[in-house]
């Protein structure tokens, strides 16, 4: 008998597509919406093959993604639901598709990586979101996937930042404003500009007509290389530096301690390495994906503590959060007291970093 994680490592080639069928069809939704459903019930309701999703959903009750009854029902556990059901703010479905359909048909490249090098591989000044953005179906497939891994902890995330104070968010890179939503939620003064590609307008104004933020939510276009950051007393970077090397992140992060006032700060929402880099599991996998997907790669707080100090940011707070994603925050100037911002945890750098 192999070790269960081999086993589970082994079969992953399977579980993940299998996941993927099972959104896409609606059987999550209505397992969702119906409780314990015998399979040949689902396939007729949803006009499938019966043979076929009782196969698959062998398959994911042994992966304990679902449950199975002696009865034959088959039931979405407490602990699964609020990821599978898309109705609940927590689900993953964009995620899912987005590695099946993007992900997965990169992974081939990483062979030529292992033995070649990334630099010696890709064309010379290849653009990593170009493909990404290569037409409105796969901008709208990849920026759903982005709102999907990123809205819920924004939420925790914009409630450890502290915005009470904070009177202009500029969310660099803020897609279709995951954070930034979070953010205008947690606090009812605020007002936010997601600062991206122009492509990505289009759907930043669907979600402030979505959530009703009128003018406390604006767009503007531009490239975060080449362009200057709009003006904002706290500038946020959500997700976004771990596209990009240290040198890319350096030139992002000293435009921000040009573009915000003295009392005004950054923050950089990301998933964070343990300092022993052993994990977490789900970083050290999207550390693997940024490699195929993008130039960049994941950090321990350390790191990114270092980089803030080399970009002018001499005193930053790291404040973990009860999920995977974390947010720390770079203050250009001493914020002259200790910090507990909403009970947050931290390791490195809970106080000021001299």
């Amino acid at each position: 008998m192999l070790p269960s994680t081999l086993e589970k490592t082994l079969f992953g080639v399977i579980a993940t597509p299998v996941l993927h069928l099972a959104d896409r069809h609606h059987v999550f939704t209505h397992l969702a919406a119906n409780g314990p459903s015998l399979a040949d019930d689902i396939a007729t309701e949803l006009g499938l093959d019966d043979d076929t999703l009782e196969r698959m959903l062998l398959a994911l009750t042994a992966f304990e993604i679902i449950q199975r009854a002696p009865t034959g029902h088959y039931s979405l556990p407490a602990t699964m639901r609020p990821f599978l059901d898309p109705d609940d703010e927590q689900y993953i479905g964009g995620f899912i598709n987005h590695l099946v359909e993007e992900t997965a048909g990169r992974m081939p490249r990483l062979d030529s990586y292992l033995r070649h090098g990334k630099d010696s591989v890709d064309s010379p000044g290849s653009q990593p979101f170009a493909s990404l953005y290569r037409n409105d179906e796969a901008t709208r497939a990849f920026l759903n996937a982005m709102w999907d891994l990123s809205f819920a902890p924004s939420k925790e995330l914009a409630a450890l930042a502290g915005l009470a104070d904070t009177v202009h968010l500029v969310d660099v890179g803020g897609a279709s404003g995951p954070f930034a939503v979070a953010a205008l939620h947690t606090s009812p003064a605020l007002r936010a500009t997601v600062f991206d590609l122009p492509q990505v307008q289009p759907y930043l104004e669907e979600t402030r007509t979505a959530y009703d933020l009128g003018d406390r939510l604006t767009f503007k276009p531009g490239d975060f290389f080449t362009d200057d950051f709009p003006e904002g007393d706290c500038i946020a970077f959500g997700y976004i530096l771990s596209d990009w090397p240290d040198q890319d992140c350096l030139q992002l992060l000293r435009k921000a301690h040009r573009g915000c006032p003295e009392h005004g700060r950054v923050l950089v929402m990301d998933r964070l390495f343990d300092n022993s880099r052993q994990g977490p599991l789900a970083t050290s996998a999207m550390n693997l994906t940024m490699h195929l997907e993008t130039q960049g790669r994941h950090r321990t707080a350390d790191e990114f503590t270092a980089l803030l100090r080399e970009a002018g940011f001499p005193h930053s707070e790291t404040h973990r959060s009860s999920g995977d994603k974390h947010v720390l925050i770079g203050y250009k100037s001493d914020p002259g007291r200790m910090c507990t911002t909403n009970g947050g945890t931290a390791d490195h750098g809970v106080t000021p970093d001299d």
